[in-house]
């Protein structure tokens, strides 16, 4: 792939090179914004944007084999696709068209051919099936013909997971697990002791919960792999509806840091036939993974694998402050447990980027460990029975991200990796490794980002490859990387007549001068370089993801580009802290979670206006959501001479006062001193509270059971007492998610336009008269 900037942003840094070294330069700052101005900064936001870029989403869903259908998006509307990878096939699922005759009568309103209302369908020989408000249809398409199917379920539903034989369900009732029979209907209790707190398969972390059982089927659908959830004498926590009358206490198991235990997990196995219960032979666990703050990661039971006969169940127990990683293997019959190996390291312990990388070659009495020992992830490949290291798989200054597939005829792993291609290190790759040989095959060789989905056989994977400037191009490939089918172009040719311009890729360095930073920069679409425009420094810190996010591309990131059109420079950059990098990088500030790569943003952005004269120093803000809301308020408080404005939301600004997990494993276990201070302190936003120099708007959901509100009161209980202005917005009944709800959207643009621009706000605009937002 050439690279090619759609529009005239890539020449803004040439564009600000040219400029007389000596001019003076005038800031940018209106009396006033019109509602107009609003509005079109408001057609920048993704409702808007996204319908204006067709044919750059294929989501599979399979058919038989490899064969599956997608949802093409058209200028049109949209157009269902059917591919058969081995036969290089792509072609129309359907006649569209029949199917509209059909639904229109079934529905007694017209329906059109390209604007079907579903997402999905099912084929049925000659029939598709699909959902439509609430209700499923058969639709013979060829006939014109469609008919409601009766009511009735399948005994299925979210809180159901069906065994792979598809015969049958597991679910919780009453704190104990059951399963029914999917066929019959008929349900049987496999656990009779559970009670509140001390349940079985309880999916719950404290600071999310599900009803759906956290267990993993054995592949035979014999046996399930679960456990004992004992969460008895950990922290509640309370929240509070905002209604006429009498309120609503909500009450929950919520673990701290200060808890001398978190929630611990006690392994069986439940054989579904006859009911039997085996308890494995070792201690309890801590709830924990090796990926995720949860041991319930990407919809499944983390950390736990069957053996393909079902006879054997392999599982990593981790330790409370994620140091410490063992991978066990154990009799499902007898409850035996033995140890295979076990990694300890200094800060924290991840077993691969949002995905488990390790894997047992049962057949074989070999193991698949990701480490990095070596300061980048790699795989390593060990003997299952001693424990023993055979090989490095992979080596070199790179990383492993995602292991996808293993191949043990052919002795091959399929895997996600970055750093080791030039260009943007955050750019993903697919590739493929001997276990034996360590030969490594690039399979995608454009230069970009490509998502990768793999075919259920293994044999073809879906690549869609795009940056943040280049829009995408989906083919599907087989095993050696060679195109089979191509299935998309986008088309942005509507998006780049509004005017849109992508976002300007940047590279600066870090707090060390050193090591390499990578950010986008959204400057404003008609920008004078004889102006000074003030920056908006967006931020998420991690550590467990960055502030940029994915490099594929997009219409609209956040709100970036359209706050650049009320006449900002917004700023984002992934600073150290934050993975994909080397393990020294993503462990940059390990027990001083108050950094928040809070260093780097500040070189960063100084770097910046150093190359761009027209960015203005003396008018920068910073605002974030969630652990951006715990660093935009630790960024106008350890640097009240740099940021003059901050917007933050649902911050944890203790995370004394967050869930454990999270705390424990980026800050370490919490430590009291003797003198009453602890090894938190260095992270607590509250105790710099008289620092503040700047405009602080500071808001919180009532109601938000993942960062609890309390943290951010604290901070404003602070604030008044060091006799400090501030701005407060308490959002009620609100839960975690209002980062882009249009009141606080809107609060939020104000906020930077009347502090930071120094201009007027429209009064109260109203977001979705142009169309409703969604």
């Amino acid at each position: 792939m050439h690279l090619r900037a759609p529009h005239s942003a890539a020449l803004l840094l040439a564009l600000s090179g040219a400029q007389a070294a000596g001019a003076q330069q005038v800031p940018f700052a209106p009396d006033s914004l019109r509602e107009q101005d609003y509005a079109q900064a408001e057609r920048r936001l993704a409702a808007y944007a996204g319908e204006l870029i067709f044919g750059h989403t294929v989501r599979p869903r399979w058919e038989e084999g490899d064969v599956f259908t997608y949802r093409s998006t058209t200028a049109r509307g949209w157009e269902f696709i059917r591919v058969d990878p081995e036969e290089g096939e792509r072609r129309t699922a359907f006649d569209h068209a029949g199917v509209a005759t059909g639904l229109s009568a079934a529905l007694g309103r017209e329906v059109e051919a390209d604007r079907l209302p579903f997402d999905a369908f099912q084929a049925l020989d000659d029939e598709i099936r699909f959902e439509v408000e609430d209700r499923f249809y058969r639709c013979d398409p060829g006939a014109g013909r469609c008919r409601a199917e009766e009511a009735g379920g399948s005994g299925t539903g979210r809180d159901v997971v069906v065994s792979p034989d598809g015969g049958r369900g597991a679910f919780i009732r009453d704190h104990d697990l059951w399963v029914r029979d999917l066929r019959t209907g008929i349900e049987t209790r496999l656990t009779t002791d559970g009670v509140e707190d001390y349940g079985y398969a309880t999916n719950d972390a404290g600071w999310t919960r599900s009803d759906r059982p956290v267990v993993l089927w054995s592949p035979d659908s014999r046996r399930i792999a679960t456990f004992r959830h004992d969460g008895r004498g950990v922290s509640q926590m309370y929240l509070v509806s905002t209604n006429v009358g009498e309120p609503e206490l909500q009450q929950f198991d919520y673990p701290l840091p200060e808890d001398s235990l978190p929630f611990m997990i006690e392994r069986i196995v439940v054989d579904v036939d006859d009911a039997r219960v085996t308890w494995l032979d070792m201690a309890p666990d801590p709830h924990r993974s090796t990926i995720c703050d949860h041991i319930y990661c990407n919809g499944t039971f983390s950390d736990v694998e069957w053996s393909r006969d079902g006879s054997e169940l392999a599982f990593v127990s981790s330790s409370r402050d994620h140091k410490r990683a063992t991978l066990r293997v154990a009799d499902p019959v007898t409850g035996a447990v033995r140890d295979v190996l076990t990694e300890e390291v200094e800060t924290f312990f991840e077993s691969g980027y949002d995905q488990v990388n390790w894997s047992v070659l049962f057949d074989e009495d070999q193991v698949i460990w990701y480490s990095q020992r070596s300061d980048w992830g790699h795989l390593y490949l060990y003997d299952l029975n001693t424990g023993q290291l055979i090989r490095p798989i992979t080596s070199g200054n790179w990383n492993v991200l995602q292991l996808r597939h293993v191949d043990p005829e052919a002795r091959e792993i399929y895997f996600v990796g970055n750093h080791r291609e030039p260009g943007d290190p955050y750019f993903e790759y697919f590739y493929k490794v001997g276990i034996d040989d360590g030969r490594v095959t690039l399979l995608t060789p454009d230069s970009a980002n490509h998502e990768i989905t793999l075919t259920p056989s293994g044999d073809y994977f879906v690549d869609q490859y795009s940056t943040p400037v280049e829009p995408p191009v989906t083919v599907v490939r087989d095993r050696d990387g060679d195109v089979v089918v191509e299935l998309e172009r986008a088309d942005i040719s509507r998006l780049l007549a509004t005017g849109w311009q992508p976002p300007v890729p940047f590279t600066t360095k870090a707090r060390d001068g050193v090591t390499d930073l990578y950010g986008l920069m959204y400057p404003p679409a008609e920008l004078d370089p004889s102006r000074k425009y003030p920056v908006v420094n967006y931020l998420y810190p991690g550590p467990q993801t960055g502030s940029v996010g994915s490099r594929s591309f997009s219409p609209a990131r956040r709100d970036h580009q359209a706050l650049s059109e009320l006449g900002f420079v917004v700023i984002e950059v992934d600073a150290m802290g934050t993975p994909k990098r080397s393990k020294s990088f993503h462990a940059a500030y390990y027990g001083d979670m108050g950094d928040n790569g809070l260093p780097d943003q500040v070189a960063t952005i100084r770097q910046l206006a150093e190359r761009n004269p027209w960015i203005d120093l003396d008018r920068v803000g910073i605002w974030g959501h969630s652990g951006g809301g715990f660093a935009s308020t630790a960024g106008i408080l350890r640097y009240p001479d740099f940021y003059k404005v901050a917007v933050s939301q649902a911050g944890n600004h203790d995370n004394r006062n967050y869930e454990d997990d999270w705390g424990e494993k980026w800050q370490g276990l919490l430590v009291e001193n003797e003198d009453g201070t602890t090894n938190y302190d260095n992270q607590a936003n509250q105790l710099l509270a008289e620092n503040l120099k700047g405009k602080l708007l500071l808001a919180h959901g009532t109601m938000d059971d993942n960062v609890p509100p309390y943290n951010t009161l604290l901070v404003a209980d602070a604030l008044i007492a060091a006799n400090k202005d501030f701005d407060l917005v308490m959002m009620p009944n609100r839960r975690h998610g209002f980062a882009y709800e249009p009141y606080m959207m809107r609060r939020r643009w104000d906020y930077f336009v009347r502090h930071l621009l120094g201009a007027e706000p429209p009064r109260e605009f109203e977001f979705g008269r142009q169309r409703p937002i969604s």
